[in-house]
């Protein structure tokens, strides 16, 4: 059980699925710029840090092309994906339980902040939420990392590190948990790879085991540190 006043939410992969419209957005705009499909699986791991960070892993994007292409991909997501994109099962229920229960409730996400807002208000979140933080400066200022996200989350509305909690399904929410001296929730229905959820506080399956932690209620068996290796996403 944990005291907690305060939750920082990842986006995509916990909250929204995107039900392949990152994937098939990225895949469309690599193919309109003459770059080599790599496939669904290979682009879903992308899904976490900045798009910036993830397209260079891949054949043919560079310096000359990267922002062409990602310009291609958001056209895209604004006009298919964002209305395309799901909330997974249970995640509504959670949300009013948690503001019926008094907690403070906050989205960190590595995409741009507006392009966050439009997606939670297309998808009817918006109004769940006291704040939005997303990614604001240069590209590639701060690397795939989300610490600094979290940290203007915990500083613009002075939360007490003590009793907030990240819940997040990739590392980099953990990780960024972690830099601010923060506790996290992984979350397997997202798209971890292998076994990176290992690093996480607690684990949960479903959103009735997350509410569980977090309300206080009892704690179910399957909620542990010990993380058994996945393979490829959820």
């Amino acid at each position: 059980m944990l005291s907690v006043s305060s939750v920082l939410f990842d986006l995509d992969g916990t909250l929204v699925d995107p039900a392949g419209a990152i994937t098939a957005g990225i895949r469309y705009a690599l193919r309109t710029h003459g770059l080599p499909d790599p496939g669904e699986d290979r682009v879903a791991a992308l899904i976490g840090p900045p798009l910036h960070i993830g397209l260079r892993t891949l054949a043919g994007v560079d310096d000359a092309n990267i922002d062409q292409i990602i310009a291609t991909y958001r056209e895209q997501y604004a006009r298919q994906g964002m209305a395309q994109s799901q909330i997974y099962p249970g995640i509504t229920q959670l949300l009013a339980q948690l503001r019926d229960a008094g907690m403070y409730l906050a989205v960190t996400t590595a995409k741009p902040e507006p392009i966050a807002r439009q997606l939670l208000e297309v998808q009817g979140l918006d109004s769940a939420f006291d704040a939005v933080h997303g990614n604001r400066g240069e590209v590639g200022e701060h690397g795939s990392s989300k610490a600094h996200i979290v940290a203007a989350a915990v500083h613009r509305a002075d939360l007490d590190p003590q009793s907030a909690v990240v819940v997040g399904d990739r590392y980099y929410d953990l990780e960024a948990a972690r830099d601010n001296h923060i506790r996290s929730i992984g979350v397997r229905w997202g798209f971890a790879q292998g076994s990176e959820l290992a690093v996480a506080d607690h684990v949960v399956d479903d959103t009735t085991e997350l509410a569980a932690l977090l309300l206080g209620a009892t704690t179910p068996s399957a909620l542990k540190n010990d993380v058994e290796p996945q393979e490829g996403t959820n």
